[in-house]
């Protein structure tokens, strides 16, 4: 972190009964900085340099390292404040449906790159360049561990990549020998007698500011869970004493492998199968499904929130963080449900909402206007006695992670859902404490390293990738389709969007969910019409990352939250949507490492784009049309003809005939 910007340091795995303290050990010699007396402190740090804050609690003394560098390397507009800290009771100039239009300044990042809005990343006064990426690499070579960084610079800055310096922290959780550890410019060595069981590694690659960390974890062979399958792992065998020391290095925040290829659906829970007055629970309803999803080409499912709630169908005000809604069914047929999709070939998503609960949960309801009651400190509270919340949303109160009661609570929720499903997608996660998400994501992951985490961020922050979530909600790409479809920004934007993932910080390594419609939305069909969906929906499946449908939206449903209209699917709709699954299935090009690169071309439209995706040695050019009619466009690649979506033959003597979206293979 960086000198003005806070952080909530808190005990891991809190005992909500037991008295801690914190204290600052040591910092640097300028420093004037005291904690005060709570468990949960809001540590904003008042000099550059090396703090060690040490706790006291029920398991003796523990110590807390933080890096802290000079305010002017802060990544620029993120400002100072503390994730998960609202104070925004009423916040204007955001929609309270879509989190999209004027959303810079939330989640005490003010001023963040804009990316919601589609906005290019933030510069620095006088500065300009932007944040730097890195990426790790370990490996073991005879008895020595070698950890290479890979430090680019910001598409924006003029710095050379050479000039990049990095910096380097070892992890001082697990005993290591310093003395041991040498760095030489991106490359930092450490003999395998350095370390016992294992360590950790992070880095950061430095310019005008400073990059998202990367991580690599570095152990003994079979000392630990596995690194998971997504974790890219190399190993060695050292001898000492006339022993092996097996030891193996994995990248922590790799995305999990099944992750990176998969096709991600939506379920509004209440709507989708609520046709089905024969099926005994929702959960069975829903189950029937699964065939036909499992025929479209879905591997993964998100189903809307299934707790106990307030009766608002959406599910998200939650008065009960451990039971299923009596309306959907219970807990062995949620159960039913998620083993039968596994069985389906499909993972499952867990909506984790862990800002609020409903102000009709029972602990609010006993707090509300009740400073006497156990609960009072469970929620932030305004000077007029109302709870804190975002949006004027009247049916919802913060949570307060000041609370050892409420994280108590939640990690305990956390757990529950955990060893039941595949994945969390967390609802406003900008509004949680990211010290709470890291202690999430090192709890699930120590368990099953290839437990998805997604986060929902509006707009995306490039640091929730550092210890935080796997995969992001592209909101940036997001509002641009919206803007491309209707009408308002050329379809070159599009690239401009994907392009602005580098440009904010996001390291190479990170993964995107793509969407154009969600349950907060208006459907894009209705918003941008037939010919534009047709196109956007072709930009969801050959653009780098993951493609999400909304229940419905492969069949051109145009109610946003209501029953789906089966018996009314439009077949065009849907076949566009089979081939495009399937097209992307089988095109190694459209992978999720795939390159990208612009494309010169020409067309008589600005509702035109093209592109080229690379990967596994195939090289494909996809060429997009959001217009109402279709255009011919000349692209500047030697190209087969045969469109990989339709099979049809599209192109003549160069010029590609192109209605929606056409895939073409490179010569």
């Amino acid at each position: 972190m960086a000198v003005g910007e806070t952080v909530q340091v808190a005990p891991r795995d809190p005992d909500p009964d037991a008295e801690y303290h914190w204290r600052v050990k040591s910092a640097p010699v300028s420093s004037q900085l005291s904690l005060g007396d709570d468990p949960v402190v809001d540590f904003t740090p008042d000099a550059a340099g090396t703090f060690v804050l040490e706790l006291t609690g029920p398991l003796g003394v523990e110590e807390l390292t933080i890096r802290v560098f000079p305010g002017e390397l802060a990544p620029a507009g993120r400002g100072s404040g503390s994730s998960g800290e609202s104070g925004l009771s009423g916040v204007s100039g955001v929609s309270g449906v879509s989190g999209i239009s004027g959303v810079s300044g939330i989640s005490g990042a003010s001023g963040v790159s804009g990316s919601g809005s589609g906005a290019r990343g933030a510069e620095k006064e006088g500065v300009g360049g932007g944040r730097p990426r890195v990426t790790l690499h370990g490996r073991v070579e005879d008895d020595t561990v070698v950890i290479e960084a890979d430090p680019q610079p910001n598409p924006n800055s003029s710095t050379p990549r050479e000039e990049l310096s990095v910096e380097f922290l070892v992890d001082d959780r697990w005993p290591v020998d310093d003395a041991a550890v040498e760095v030489d410019g991106w490359t930092l060595t450490m003999p395998v007698d350095a370390f016992e069981e294992k360590t950790r590694v992070h880095a950061v690659s430095i310019d005008a500011e400073y990059s998202v960390a990367d991580a690599i974890e570095i152990r003994v062979k079979g000392t630990t869970v596995d690194f998971g399958e997504g974790a890219r792992t190399d190993g060695g065998t050292a001898v000492q004493g006339g022993s092996q020391k097996q030891v193996e290095t994995g990248r922590l925040y790799e995305p999990p492998e099944w992750s990176k290829d998969i096709t991600l659906y939506e379920i509004y829970v209440r709507g989708f199968a609520s046709d089905d007055d024969e099926a005994e629970n929702t959960f069975a309803a829903l189950e029937k499904r699964l065939d036909y999803l499992e025929g479209l080409g879905v591997d993964c499912l998100w189903l809307t929130p299934v707790l106990q709630n307030d009766h608002a169908p959406h599910g998200y005000n939650i008065v009960d963080f451990y039971d299923i809604a009596e309306d959907l069914g219970d807990m062995d047929a949620y159960e039913e449900f998620v083993d039968a999709a596994h069985d389906h070939g499909m993972k499952v998503m867990f909506d984790l909402v862990l800002n609020h609960s409903a102000r009709e949960h029972p602990y609010f309801k006993d707090a509300y206007k009740n400073p006497d009651s156990e609960y009072y400190d469970w929620y932030e509270w305004q000077e007029n006695g109302e709870p804190g919340t975002y949006f004027d949303w009247e049916y919802i109160a913060n949570f307060d992670y000041h609370s050892l009661e409420v994280r108590r609570y939640l990690l305990d929720a956390v757990q529950q859902w955990f060893e039941i499903v595949d994945g969390f997608r967390c609802d406003m996660a900008w509004a949680v404490p990211f010290t709470f998400w890291q202690e999430l994501r090192d709890r699930v992951k120590s368990q099953d390293p290839d437990f998805l985490l997604l986060d929902e961020t509006i707009p995306y922050i490039a640091d929730f990738h550092e210890g935080m979530f796997d995969m992001h909600f592209d909101t940036t790409l997001y509002f641009t389709l919206r803007q491309v479809g209707d009408g308002h920004q050329p379809a070159d934007a599009i690239l401009d969007a994907i392009e602005q993932r580098t440009e904010v910080g996001f390291p190479d390594h990170a993964s995107f969910m793509l969407y154009q419609e969600n349950h907060d939305e208006t459907r894009y069909i209705v918003e941008c019409g037939d010919e534009a969906a047709f196109a956007s929906a072709g930009a969801l499946f050959t653009l780098p990352g993951v493609p999400m449908l909304y229940g419905g939206q492969e069949i051109g449903q145009r109610g946003r939250r209501d029953a789906l209209a089966w018996d009314h699917a439009r077949d065009e709709v849907q076949e566009h949507y089979e081939h495009l699954i399937e097209m992307r299935s089988e095109t190694p090009a459209l992978d999720f490492r795939g390159g990208i690169d612009r494309v010169d071309y020409e067309a008589d439209s600005e509702r035109v784009t093209v592109f080229r995706r690379e990967a596994e040695g195939q090289s494909v050019v996809v060429v997009l049309n959001f217009g109402d009619a279709p255009e011919y466009v000349e692209v500047d690649a030697d190209v087969d003809g045969t469109n990989l979506v339709s099979g049809e033959h599209v192109v003549d003597d160069g010029t590609v005939a192109v209605e929606s979206v056409a895939v073409l293979e490179e010569r």
